[in-house]
């Protein structure tokens, strides 16, 4: 058995009183590539950013070689030889490959940088593991599985033996994906160690020597090559029993209403392609699947803040041809993934929050908003959301996060809304507040708007949807549109188990 390098014992992390990490235990072994997985909030990130110094710990070990040690930085954790790639890559597109590996520590003769020196060394690391790089190659030239490699071997210069990847392929085409993978497979046999965080079954299965589940905050299982069976591990992932009454189970819908919405071979250049579906009057449409398979991507597209390269939507049964100020004028809303940084104005109040979206509406005194009728609005979405504190002044950066959304959400529903877009609308919220959300989008259907609901939420998502469509890889891979879905029909699809 080889040595351990890295083992973390015990390990609990807490976040204003609620528990995220109960003793989780997990260990590395030199040379091997040890796979991480979890559904969303299973604790994943937290004990990675634990191990990376971004987090402090509330108690517990980590030990690197035997010894124990503290990371309380990013500086400890590469000093101890450990580097992270995350999904969003840190490489500045305008530097060469030799500048973006060296940056900050570029090698000086006389105080001078020596790029020559620094050339020599990028390229000696470059043969050494075997990247098809250039060292003299601009960032800005090169495709995302390219830049992908040099942000590995960024970390390689550092001298790292412990490399964490954080869903490395998620945007990756399948070309890239093998050439990382090749690389993977070429660093274990140089004795680096990986940490491989990844909602891709099929990717560990390939790739894993070990895999440790974490469900709740705690450690789930820990299956060496041979003991990882996809369905076995969803079932970890999800938890044994299935409880009808927690919305695992449901029973899905065809719809009965006009269509409203039909997208036909949509494609862009990276992110999805040829996705054609049908969204009717009155229907809850949850999408499902992995991070990456490009459910938002596809919904920024419909409602026009990001363009596609082929394909066509028609709405209301005319083709359409979107940017937001026409899906606004259209009945179209967007509630976007990113609360905070897309959908609402920390600094603003309730009342301009609401506002922004519905300045069309409101009526002016000449030049000017009639600031009454913007407070008038801005009370029925206070009343009709429950937003708290119900005062309109509020500035919406100050509140939960579930006041927040409600707001976010309270500006839409203050238009003659046709269809709504939400994206993981109920992420960091409390249950009482998703349990809000959800009547709300439940009493939109009945109202005869059609909602799209995105979600990474398997409880979530088999609660509110009347008809699931699941992507993977950029595509839609399969509807559940009749009968009853549970979580690990859903899971099973998005993971390429089903058909």
């Amino acid at each position: 058995m080889s040595e351990i390098i890295l083992e973390a014992k015990g390990i609990c992390k807490s976040f204003s009183g609620v528990k995220v990490l109960k003793s989780v235990n997990f260990s590395v072994r030199k040379g091997e590539v040890h796979a991480l997985m979890g559904e969303n909030g299973a604790g994943k990130s937290t004990l990675i950013k634990i191990l990376t110094g971004a987090y402090t710990k509330d108690s517990g070990t980590i030990e690197w070689k035997g010894k124990p040690v503290e990371i309380n930085s990013l500086g400890d954790c590469q000093k101890l030889g450990m580097s992270c790639i995350y999904q969003e890559l840190s490489v500045i597109p305008a530097l060469t490959v030799s500048q973006n590996v060296f940056l900050g520590r570029e090698p000086r003769t006389l105080g001078i940088i020596d790029h020559a020196k620094m050339r020599t060394m990028t390229r000696e690391l470059i043969e050494r593991y075997g990247f098809p790089l250039d060292p003299d190659a601009r960032v800005s030239d090169l495709g995302i599985g390219v830049r992908q490699m040099v942000e590995i071997l960024k970390g390689l210069s550092c001298k790292a033996e412990v490399l964490i990847m954080d869903e490395p392929t998620a945007s990756l085409s399948g070309k890239e994906a093998e050439t990382l993978f090749s690389i993977i497979e070429r660093l274990r046999e140089q004795g680096v160690s990986v940490i491989y965080i990844s909602h891709r079954l099929e990717e560990v299965y390939r790739l894993a020597d070990r895999l440790t589940i974490l469900r709740d905050g705690e450690n789930e299982a820990v299956l060496d090559h041979d003991q990882i069976d996809p369905r076995k591990v969803i079932s970890l992932m999800i938890g044994k029993e299935i409880d009808e009454s927690a919305g695992t189970v449901n029973t899905m819908h065809t719809p009965t209403g006009d269509v409203l919405l039909h997208v036909e071979r949509l494609s862009n250049l990276s992110s999805f392609h040829d996705v054609s579906f049908d969204i009717h009057r009155g229907e809850i449409v949850g999408f499902g699947g992995l991070i990456g398979a490009g459910r938002t991507e596809i919904m920024r597209a419909i409602f026009g803040i990001d363009s596609f390269t082929s394909g066509s939507i028609t709405f209301d049964g005319k083709p359409f041809r979107s940017t937001p100020k026409k899906s606004i004028r259209a009945g179209i809303g967007f509630v976007p993934e990113d609360r905070r940084g897309q959908g609402f104005i920390p600094l603003l109040s309730t009342t301009r929050n609401v506002a922004l979206t519905n300045y069309d509406i409101i009526g002016k005194k000449g030049l000017a908003i009639d600031e009454k009728e913007e407070l008038a609005m801005s009370r029925r979405a206070i009343e009709k959301m429950d937003v708290r504190p119900s005062d309109p002044g509020k500035q919406v950066g100050l509140m939960s996060g579930g006041n927040q959304q409600k707001v976010v959400v309270g500006k839409w529903l203050m238009r003659d809304l046709k269809l709504l877009i939400v994206d993981e609308p109920t992420a960091g919220i409390d249950v009482g507040a998703k349990d809000e959300i959800y009547g709300i989008l439940e009493d939109l259907a009945h109202q005869g708007v059609a909602v799209i609901l995105v979600s990474s939420d398997l409880q979530e998502l088999i609660r509110v949807s009347h008809r699931i469509l699941v992507m993977r890889k950029g595509s839609i891979v399969r509807e559940f549109n009749n009968g009853s879905v549970t979580q690990s029909m859903v899971l099973e699809a998005a993971s390429g188990l089903q058909a």
